[in-house]
């Protein structure tokens, strides 16, 4: 039994009341979506964790806040989590909205930025599955103008030659035809992503580069959202969740709450920042991403805040056993100490047989990140934000926390694995 210093230790290190706020990707469906898939994985996990476990409706708050509470409970201690949702599926829904025409010479101007700018051979270079996908987007977007065209061509020749025709009128019913080839391949080209792919990348690189961009006012918001939860000082820790695109918007909000108030780190309960399979460096590798470079290396210096940055090697929209720091040439001035980097396997996290069921589906493997495993392995998200060890500590120790947990769910006396440590930037 451990002596009372110790059990205190333990006792105060575990946590009761979790304050998280998710920061998502380039993703449309918003806080209904995110709700219906958190709700749907919450039910997968209570399999593999037999918990007591509550889970709130859908509460919308603002246009820029929806949030639902989620209570879990183990036999020896209990969680209380307000799970906030930063909102932007108005503004991603209005963007994808906008007229092709726009939208498409938006595009090959990012993806021949891209190429003459150098920026396409360093992702390569740092993560060539990650540049593989890029390309992919790039290139399937030009093959879709290009069948267009091309069948646009053939009817005007068949419009010429076996219909006899002028070649006024060739013309004008080929281009007829390449417009109409090109609206019935839409569909395909939004169940391939096209379209949402190629819509994002020319604002997040605005943003990257210190343009103004249509991220200016949720990160401000979500910046104001964090330091009032710090100030409210109701939880014992407050989380910052950032996955995919979010893992470029979330240290935005992090470095701009710091702005607006550089105690928030230092005073009330520590605050992390956790950045899931983000696809922040392919950005921030392109030679005018300043704004990226230089908010990633005001986070590196940072000792009030510990990032945590997730990477899975089976996740190719993600940058694998990569330095999100020193890796996109951000410089650092001072004594680097972020992010501590968390590399987790799917493989572990998922029976085999639907591991390779879902192998090449590389969206869904890339959403694992945030949702349940179905087994217990050393990463499991929901344990991560509602469970009753902080997030430094599964961070630091996945293996030792996990061992923690014994087969009806309860937490071992004792020193929490990874708990005790010094944190991440002190020293």
């Amino acid at each position: 039994m451990p002596d009372g210093a110790t059990a205190g230790a333990a006792q105060a290190a575990v946590i009761r009341r979790r304050h998280v706020i998710y920061v998502e990707g380039y993703d449309p469906q918003g806080a209904k979506g995110y709700y219906r898939l958190f709700d749907r994985s919450w039910a997968r996990f209570l399999k593999v964790w037999p918990l007591k476990a509550r889970l709130s409706e859908l509460a919308v708050d603002s246009q820029d806040f929806a949030h639902w509470n989620v209570e879990a409970a183990g036999p020896n201690w209990q969680v209380v989590t307000r799970y906030d949702f930063l909102r932007q599926e108005h503004i991603i829904r209005a963007n994808m909205a906008e007229p092709l025409l726009r939208q498409i010479p938006r595009a090959l101007a990012w993806a021949f930025d891209y190429l003459v700018s150098g920026a396409i051979f360093r992702v390569l270079r740092a993560s060539p599955y990650f540049g593989l996908v890029l390309l992919y987007f790039q290139i399937m977007l030009i093959w879709w103008l290009a069948l267009a065209a091309g069948g646009g061509w053939l009817i005007a020749l068949a419009a010429m030659h076996v219909l006899g025709l002028g070649g006024a009128a060739s013309v004008s019913i080929g281009i007829l035809g390449a417009i109409a080839i090109f609206f019935a391949l839409r569909p395909l080209a939004n169940r391939l992503f096209l379209i949402q792919i190629n819509n994002h990348w020319p604002y997040l690189c605005a943003f990257a580069r210190g343009e103004a961009s249509c991220f200016d006012a949720p990160i401000e918001a979500c910046a104001r959202r964090v330091i009032a939860a710090v100030r409210a000082n109701d939880a014992d820790e407050v989380i910052v969740v950032g996955h995919s695109g979010g893992g470029a918007l979330a240290p935005a909000v992090i470095v701009r709450a710091l702005e607006l108030d550089p105690d928030i780190g230092r005073k009330g309960p520590p605050l992390v920042l956790v950045t899931l399979g983000s696809i922040a460096p392919g950005a921030a590798l392109h030679p005018q991403a300043v704004r990226m470079r230089a908010m990633f290396a005001r986070l590196a210096v940072e000792p009030s805040v510990l990032w945590i940055d997730s990477q899975s090697r089976a996740d190719v929209l993600n940058f694998w056993n990569f330095d999100p720091v020193e890796g996109i040439g951000a410089r650092v001035d001072g004594r680097r100490c972020n992010p501590l980097i968390w590399k987790v396997r799917f493989g572990d996290m998922l029976s085999r047989q639907f591991y390779w069921r879902i192998r090449f589906n590389f969206f869904r493997l890339h959403y694992q990140f945030i949702m349940a495993s179905d087994r217990r392995a050393p990463y499991d998200y929901f344990l991560l934000v509602c469970g009753p060890v902080p997030v430094a500590a599964w961070a630091r120790d996945p293996n030792g926390v996990l061992a923690a947990f014994a087969a009806d769910g309860s937490l071992a006396a004792g020193d929490l694995p990874g708990a005790a440590r010094s944190a991440q930037c002190s020293g």
